[in-house]
């Protein structure tokens, strides 16, 4: 869901309204905001840390079947047990307790779709297809919706641009657009439910309706500008099968509550909890960039400092899990393996010192982050 997270039926309508708000002539903008613009699109590469990066790292390159495994299937199964103790709770407390408990396991599990659109298959054989059997379609959440789109996130030439499903200035916006993109995150299972019980089937009827749910709706993204092309050729498969599965979790869903054979108890629990998890993916959205840049290419360079990296303390453990709390230099090493990135990092911090453009991409806490994040857009006011 990473980050972010995306483009679903009521996310749509909400980011059109949102991208309109960042048109020039709706911004008047501070000089520092300026500053951190210019200072972003003039900046030339820093050939020294790039050249680190590739060297100190290339022992790290290979993933680990045994860590990427047990780490999803051991956060799946905890998250399934969790989401069963929150629907067969005795009281109130047990069930939020296990509901929470639900949200973080299920949504650490979730994250590796991340690692999916990153790393070459035949080095983890099997996992793409184990993901989306124990967890992608139950969660009506293949991994089709974020393979090809977060690419071209990662696009030297895209990223922070109108091409770039995954970047909105969000530090530009106004200051009730924050609350807003956090709300309607909490609408994604119902999303879901729409594009893979309703319009998905539907579709297979119109051509029309079919461009526009490829297109539009078939892509975890918050550019609402971006439309996604047809798959072709290995991809198309991949992406025909896993949207067989999670249409037919999403009909039986709407089928079986409709009809009293589902109790609408477990219904509103498992919407619940995938509700958590998505807001949970966008707060980490949120701090996963600066969101400064309005348009023009970046350097690589430039693009590591407009992320983040959170390295120290538990929390981000949590909330940025699967290597995501090093999401700068993920931006510099987008195929590194998530188990590797501490170490990396670690390598990096030592060999360029604390006056490096490397540190200056680390920050300390989420809750700074998203005050930083808050005070930018409360610099923008409406002319």
């Amino acid at each position: 869901m990473p980050r972010n997270g995306h483009d679903l039926l009521a996310m749509a309508n909400t980011m059109n309204s949102l991208a309109r708000e960042i048109a020039p002539q709706d911004r008047v903008v501070d000089a520092p905001v300026v500053a951190a613009k210019i200072r972003l699109s003039g900046m030339a590469d820093d050939k020294a840390m790039l050249r680190a990066a590739a060297e100190l790292t290339r022992d790290l390159q290979t993933p680990s079947p045994h860590i990427y495994w047990t780490d999803f299937l051991g956060s799946a199964a905890v998250g399934y047990a969790a989401l069963a103790g929150a629907i067969l709770a005795p009281s109130i407390g047990w069930a939020v307790a296990s509901g929470i408990l639900a949200v973080l396991a299920l949504y650490r599990a979730s994250l590796f779709i991340h690692e999916i659109t990153h790393l070459k298959h035949s080095l983890l054989p099997g996992f793409r297809v184990g993901w989306n059997l124990l967890l992608g379609i139950p969660m009506m959440l293949p991994s089709f919706m974020y393979e090809g789109i977060h690419t071209i996130h990662h696009t030297r030439t895209r990223y922070g641009t109108v091409e770039d499903p995954e970047y909105l200035p969000l530090a530009l916006m106004k200051p009730w657009t924050l609350p807003v993109f956090l709300l309607v995150s909490t609408l994604m299972p119902v999303g879901l439910l729409l594009r893979f019980g309703v319009l998905g089937p539907l579709s297979l009827l119109s051509k029309k309706l079919r461009r526009v749910v490829v297109g539009r709706y078939s892509g975890l993204q918050i550019n609402p500008k971006f439309e996604r092309k047809s798959p072709e050729g290995e991809f198309a498969k991949q992406w025909r099968w896993q949207e067989i599965g999670a249409s037919v979790v999403a009909v039986t869903l709407i089928a079986t509550v409709a009809t009293g054979v589902l109790p609408l108890k477990v219904f509103l629990t498992y919407m619940v909890v995938i509700s958590g998890v998505a807001v949970l993916n966008q707060v980490r959205t949120l701090v996963a960039h600066l969101w400064e840049n309005e348009g023009e290419p970046l350097t690589v360079t430039a693009q590591y400092l407009d992320s983040v990296n959170v390295p120290g303390g538990f929390l981000p453990y949590l909330w940025a899990p699967v290597g995501l709390r090093f999401h700068a230099l993920h931006h510099l090493l987008p195929s590194l393996p998530y188990h590797a990135l501490g170490e990396a990092h670690r390598r990096l911090s030592e060999a360029l010192g604390a006056e490096s453009t490397y540190r200056q991409a680390n920050y300390p806490t989420l809750r700074g982050l998203m005050a930083r994040l808050a005070a930018s857009t409360m610099k923008v006011r409406a002319g």
